[in-house]
């Protein structure tokens, strides 16, 4: 059995073509990790060979160091979790001089998650990270509360979104993926917004709100009381979204939402994910991407699929 190039092969006789396109870049496979449960790379290096992922999705960057909530951060809730981190973070400039040098060394797609309270956050994070050598995406998180738009969130409003999306078209020439809310009446709509903006894709979904308290104390669970609830939790509502998604645009969508095994990533792939990412699963198991991407082989394998291109929306209805 031999790996590369996005290629699986079976002794002399090549089976899958696990390789897959989002927007300008090309995947060798469609496993991603989540940004926010993979740290910056490094951490899961020691564990297994990074470079054999479709891409590493670093957690997000702001323009300057982020301290983050305080604690208790972190919940744990049947089939998943709540976190309420605060998008902690070195910052931009920090993560290219101290972190991206180890990334280089790792024949893996690097994308860059980021953020900003202002669309000239945005803008500016963006053209600093733009100018780095070794970052081939960026992964827009508009799931943050907008400082110009009485906090209001800016995935949430679709005029918001667009202004934002399209300024930072206009400052990167680097493959843009915007991050979507979940929290949102209309997903496929939020999708085309960022389409008609110049995303290259969309990945969704991004947690869920939520919150857990503690019955002893009747106090809120979190420090910040509310948080973000991800994991195999919310699969169903990410599966349906991505589906949504999938028939709304033309540009890729990157599926993820609770995906714990091959299974999980497979039916994503069907509903209409060009790609997938593996998040809570990493808290699970440091293997947990890897182990994924080997049970899609199998699957593709054991089913006779040659290309994941005959798997993505293969969904049949009726």
């Amino acid at each position: 059995m031999q790996r590369g190039a996005g290629l699986f092969f079976k002794g002399d006789n090549l089976v899958i073509d696990l390789s897959v396109s989002i927007g300008k870049i090309k995947l060798k496979n469609p496993v991603m990790t989540a940004s926010g449960t993979f740290g910056y790379g490094d951490e899961f290096a020691e564990y297994f060979d990074i470079g054999r992922l479709g891409a590493v999705v670093v957690k997000g960057l702001s323009l300057k160091p982020k301290q983050g909530n305080p604690p208790p951060r972190i919940v744990e809730t049947p089939a998943g979790m709540l976190n309420s981190i605060g998008l902690q973070n070195i910052g931009a400039e920090k993560f290219i001089n101290e972190k991206l040098p180890f990334l280089r060394k790792h024949d893996t797609t690097v994308v860059v998650n980021f953020f900003g309270d202002t669309i000239e956050e945005y803008v500016e994070a963006a053209e600093i990270l733009s100018s780095a050598d070794g970052i081939h995406a960026l992964e827009m998180n508009i799931s943050c509360p907008n400082k110009e738009e009485g906090w209001s969130i800016f995935g949430t409003d679709p005029k918001v979104t667009a202004k934002v999306v399209n300024a930072v078209r206009k400052s990167t020439s680097l493959n843009l993926i915007v991050k979507l809310s979940p929290n949102v009446t209309d997903i496929a709509q939020m999708a085309k917004v960022a389409e008609d903006a110049g995303a290259d894709a969309v990945s969704l979904i991004n947690t869920i709100t939520g919150m857990a308290v503690d019955i002893k104390t009747r106090r809120p669970r979190l420090a910040n009381i509310k948080g973000g609830l991800s994991g195999p939790a919310i699969r169903p509502v990410a599966v349906r979204m991505v589906w949504e998604c999938y028939n709304a645009v033309k540009i890729p969508v990157i599926g993820m939402g609770g995906i714990v095994t091959a299974d999980d990533a497979v039916e994503f792939i069907i509903a209409g994910a060009s790609a997938i990412a593996v998040g809570t699963g990493n808290f699970v198991t440091p293997l947990a991407s890897m182990n994924v991407l080997e049970g899609i082989e199998k699957y593709m394998s054991d089913e006779g699929i040659n290309s994941i291109d005959e798997l993505r929306g293969s969904l049949i209805c009726g």
